[in-house]
C-alpha cells in the first residue's frame, strides 16, 4: 500500500507508477556497521547511518549513537523500534536508580539494564547492541549484548550486519594500549570498509569520543570517507 502522503497527493496517479516503487510494510531495521573501542581516558564508538525497510532507504543520516547518559552511550542494530523502546526504558530506569542510590550510574550498571529485558524478551525483541562509555569508578568500558540477551566486556567490540566483513580487519589493526587518534582512526577505518561491502551498511560514519571530559561527536559524510582504490 503507497504511503497516504503519497497517496493523497494532489494529481497524483499510483496507477501510474510501478507498485514496487512504493515503500512496504516491512520493519524498519537499521542494518547496521557498530564499532566500539576503549582506550586509557575513555572510549570510541562509531556507527553508520543507513537505516532502511527491506530494499526501501527509510533514513540516510540516521544517529545509531543514542545517549543514555550524559556520559554513557548506547550502539543500536537490529528493529529500530525494539532498539528505541528499549533505550528509552533503560533511561527511565537509570534516572530513577541515579536518584535512589544518590550515585551516577556506570557503565556496568546500564549495560545490566539493557541486558536484563533484552534477556528476558529475547523471544521478541530483535536488538542488538553495544553500550559504551565512561565512569568515575571503571573508567571507559564497552559492553556488547547481542540478540539474546547475553553481556560481556570486551575491549574492543564490534556489531550488526556490516561486522561480518570486519574481524579480519580488527584482528589485524587493533592492538592493546592504543592511544585516542588510534582509535579514532581504527573505528573510522573499520566503519568505511563495512560501508564500502555491506549492503545494509551507508550514508555517513559517525564518531563520539567519550572521557571524563565529556562527549566529543564527530561525523563523515559520505565524500569524505577515507576510501582508497
Amino acid at each position: 500500500m503507497a504511503a497516504p502522503a503519497v497517496e493523497n497527493f494532489p494529481g497524483f496517479c499510483k496507477e501510474s507508477i510501478p507498485f514496487e516503487w512504493f515503500p512496504r510494510q516491512e520493519e524498519v531495521s537499521t542494518g547496521t556497521t557498530l564499532v566500539a573501542v576503549e582506550f586509557a581516558d575513555g572510549v570510541v564508538i562509531g556507527a553508520d547511518s543507513k537505516t532502511s525497510m527491506g530494499t526501501w532507504v527509510a533514513n540516510r543520516v540516521t544517529d545509531k549513537l543514542t545517549p543514555v547518559t550524559d556520559t554513557i552511550f548506547c550502539c543500536r542494530s537490529g528493529s529500530a523500534a525494539d532498539t528505541q523502546a528499549v533505550t528509552d526504558v533503560v533511561k527511565y530506569k537509570l534516572s530513577f536508580a541515579e536518584i535512589e542510590q544518590g550515585r551516577p550510574a556506570t557503565v556496568k550498571d546500564a549495560a545490566m539494564a539493557f541486558k536484563e529485558i533484552c534477556y528476558e524478551y529475547r523471544d521478541s525483541l530483535s536488538a542488538g547492541l553495544i553500550v559504551a562509555g565512561y565512569d568515575e569508578v571503571n573508567g571507559g568500558k564497552v559492553y556488547s549484548i547481542p540478540i539474546g540477551g547475553m553481556c560481556v566486556n570486551q575491549p574492543v567490540s564490534i556489531g550488526g550486519s556490516g561486522s561480518t566483513f570486519l574481524y579480519g580487519l580488527m584482528d589485524v589493526k587493533y592492538k592493546s594500549n592504543m592511544t585516542q587518534e588510534e582509535c579514532e582512526n581504527l573505528v573510522l577505518e573499520a566503519v568505511t570498509q563495512a560501508i564500502r561491502r555491506d549492503g545494509s551498511s551507508g550514508g555517513c560514519c559517525r564518531l563520539a569520543i567519550i572521557t571524563k571530559k565529556g562527549v566529543e561527536r564527530k561525523v563523515w559524510l559520505n565524500n569524505q570517507l577515507p576510501i582508497s582504490w
